[in-house]
This record gives structure tokens, C-alpha cells and sequence, in this order.
């Protein structure tokens, strides 16, 4: 699974984020619905943070120069002198994908609007019908 997953979040793939989304929700409803007999919802949890966060990952490496990070960080409502902070950082992009910064501004309910599903609420609704 995060080997295919690893493939459709690959920074060098010039896939548009829309299109990313839309191939791992494709993928991982059809794998959420084959493993839900299984009886490990923490797995499905840690799947759906570590997902959260190669996205991030992509998101960042698409900003690519410092002036743009800045200007994306302010437009999420990062306050001017944190989104300089972290845009001009030299970190690197997977570990600045679970900086306070992005996980803050880049938290659940942005991907539930970009419209990416949730592995964990897909489980919950498949082990209660």
C-alpha cells in the first residue's frame, strides 16, 4: 500500500494536486473496503496521518522558491513574520511537511475541502453497517 501510495505522491511526478487526490481516494477506498474486516482502527489512523503529510510534502516542494512559500503561508493565514520564518527555511520537504506551521494551516478539514477522504471515517462507516 505505501509503496503505491509512494508512487502517486511522488514529489518528482507533475501530477496537478486535484488529480493526486482524486488517484489515492480511488486507491485507498477500494483497499479501506478490502482490509475493514480487519480490527486495527489505530493502522488506519496512522495511514491517514502519514498520507496527510506526503501531500504536505508535495504542496511544499510545488511552492518552490521561498517568495511563493511566504505568499501561500500568509494567503492560509500564517501571521507575516512565521510565514517568513518558514518560507525561507533550509529544511528539507519531508521534514518541514509536520513543521507546527503546515500541520496547522495544512490540518484535516483543508484536505476534507480539497476533497480527499479519510481512511478512518471510511472504516468507521464500513464496521457499522
Amino acid at each position: 500500500m505505501k509503496d503505491k501510495i509512494r508512487e502517486t505522491t511522488s514529489r518528482s511526478k507533475p501530477y496537478p494536486m486535484e488529480k493526486r487526490i482524486e488517484k489515492l481516494n480511488k486507491y485507498l477506498m477500494g483497499w479501506c473496503g478490502y482490509f475493514a474486516l480487519a480490527e486495527t482502527p489505530s493502522k488506519f489512523k496512522e495511514f491517514d496521518e502519514w498520507i496527510r503529510r506526503r501531500l504536505r510534502m508535495c504542496l511544499w516542494k510545488e511552492w518552490k522558491t521561498p517568495k511563493t512559500r511566504v505568499r501561500k503561508l500568509k494567503g492560509l493565514g500564517v501571521p507575516s513574520h512565521k510565514a517568513f520564518e518558514w518560507g525561507n527555511t533550509r529544511k528539507g520537504n519531508w521534514r518541514i511537511a509536520c513543521s507546527p506551521i503546515l500541520h496547522k494551516t495544512l490540518d484535516n478539514s483543508y484536505w476534507s475541502h480539497q476533497g480527499l477522504r479519510s481512511l478512518t471515517e471510511r472504516y468507521q462507516t464500513l464496521r457499522h453497517t
